[in-house]
């Protein structure tokens, strides 16, 4: 089939606008979140999960390959068309179909902003408990895709803790559904394969998803640091005492100057490092750990220890540290971010090893990550218009995923692989697991059609890989 017959097929299935040729309209999606820019050759927004159905059936037809995306708000290159094919936007599919709050949970279509779902029950005193910080503008799906956490992973988990199902449209567009609307259906947990798979076993269509009734209480603490060891063991020791914190998230010094600079609100621009620990539960619980967490931070060298008054304190609060992304832009014209995990107990080390891979590679590196679970976001600063120093940060980028790696740890904790880190997947990795890995994919996508050039490590390097130089704008979300 060559590729106006193409065309013409898919305007039949989803309606001539909503088929995007012409470089002005693709070439918005021809970058996610990440330093990975190829330009897609066919943008195709179907409308329900039965034109996502006929699309895949003719991309099979055809031979080419489908790329699935959100919103776009990936950090790896998951939603880039690197070889080429069919971008299947599902941003049309961004019904809430149902609400059940007697069994907890909701029924969502996968363009579904995240932040979207907890605004549709919160008055019944319900929440959606996955909250990257991009929670305002990603979707469900995309989030379905890379199993993507956020600030309170450490207490609620990821994205795969709370998926009870998933309908997907498999290799040969038959719509099926893998797990349901209850926990532990019998059979393999095909839905658990599916999430984190990043769009290379299928399309999800539909999500159940499980809710969460609010809590009773919330306490959150700003602890203030002058030394970024001392806030970094409190970390340690925090978790130590068996504290379960919702949250405990960490800035360092660089970070707070990006905020204070982009959107202030109020972070000390001295400090080393400042730590927000946020506990939910009963009134009793949160007293009791909040004191504790206060006592643990004090006796590790906090020069102040400050409880959030009222919820618009705690609110400013959570502004600073969910627009640090965004406020990078103030530093540098540039910035890739990192996305590599470590056992709690390594942060301290760890983060002397960024502090070294700053100075080796002559680069600034903001440090703002999920500290409680060990997941690091080194946000490498540069400016891409500079004569190799692209090639600086990769190199600077490899070094952290190394590290995180013979420090016990993993490439990434909820970015995905995507483009990004599949060169370095082989480190974590033997053979013969890649090898059982790539089965199942055949198994679901014996073509190699959904998502291709992603996740598994190919010759190319990291920087071969990227087809494109980007040019990154300087407010992305993670």
């Amino acid at each position: 089939m060559n590729r106006e017959d193409l065309i013409g097929e898919l305007k039949n299935i989803v309606g001539d606008r909503f088929v995007l040729v012409e470089k002005e309209d693709v070439i918005v999606y021809e970058q996610d979140g990440s330093i990975f820019q190829v330009m897609p050759e066919i943008v195709v927004l179907p409308g329900d999960v039965e034109q996502v159905s006929a699309v895949v059936k003719l991309a099979k037809q055809a031979a080419v390959p489908i790329v699935p995306r959100g919103s776009g708000t990936g950090l790896a290159g998951g939603a880039v068309p690197a070889e080429g094919g069919i971008v299947l936007s599902l941003a049309r599919l961004n019904r809430i179909l149902k609400i059940d709050l007697e069994n907890r949970i909701a029924i969502v279509e996968p363009g579904v902003i995240n932040l979207d779902v907890t605004k549709a029950v919160a008055k019944d005193g319900f929440f959606y408990a996955p909250d990257p910080s991009s929670q305002a503008a990603c979707s469900i799906g995309g989030n379905v895709a890379n199993n993507s956490g956020g600030p309170h992973t450490l207490a609620y988990g990821v994205t795969t803790n709370h998926v009870l199902g998933v309908e997907a449209v498999l290799d040969d567009g038959v719509i099926v559904w893998l797990g349901g609307e209850v926990p532990d259906t019998p059979g393999y947990d095909l839905c658990g394969v599916f999430v984190g798979s990043e769009g290379t076993l299928g399309v999800v269509t539909k999500v159940a998803v499980k809710l969460m009734q609010t809590r009773e209480s919330v306490r959150t603490l700003l602890a203030i640091f002058d030394e970024m060891d001392n806030a970094t063991q409190t970390v340690v020791d925090i978790t130590a005492a068996g504290i379960i914190p919702a949250a405990l998230e960490m800035m360092d010094r660089t970070t707070i100057e990006a905020i204070e600079r982009g959107a202030p609100v109020g972070f000390p621009r001295d400090a080393e490092a400042v730590l927000i620990v946020e506990i939910e539960g009963l009134t009793e619980h949160t007293d009791r750990s909040a004191s504790l967490a206060r006592a643990i931070c004090q006796r590790n060298g906090a020069r102040e220890v400050k409880l959030a008054a009222d919820e618009a304190e705690r609110q400013r609060l959570w502004k600073g540290r969910k627009g640090a992304f965004g406020a990078m832009g103030t530093l540098a014209p540039n910035y890739y971010v990192q996305d590599g995990v470590v056992p709690r107990s390594k942060l301290p080390e760890m983060m002397r090893r960024i502090a070294a891979i700053s100075k080796q590679f002559n680069l600034r590196i903001a440090n703002v990550f999920h500290a409680g679970d060990g997941n690091l976001h080194p946000n490498i600063l540069f400016d891409m218009r500079a004569p190799g120093e692209l090639d600086r940060v990769i190199e600077a980028g490899a070094a952290t995923l190394r590290a995180c790696i013979e420090l016990g740890g993993s490439i990434t904790g909820e970015h995905g692989v995507g483009l990004e880190k599949k060169a370095y997947i082989g480190l974590l990795f033997n053979e013969a697991d890649l090898e059982a890995m790539a089965r199942v994919r055949r198994v679901f996508d014996p073509d190699n059609r959904f998502n291709p050039a992603k996740l598994f490590p190919t010759p190319a390097s990291c920087g071969e890989i990227r087809l494109q130089p980007a040019q990154i704008p300087a407010g992305l979300w993670i």
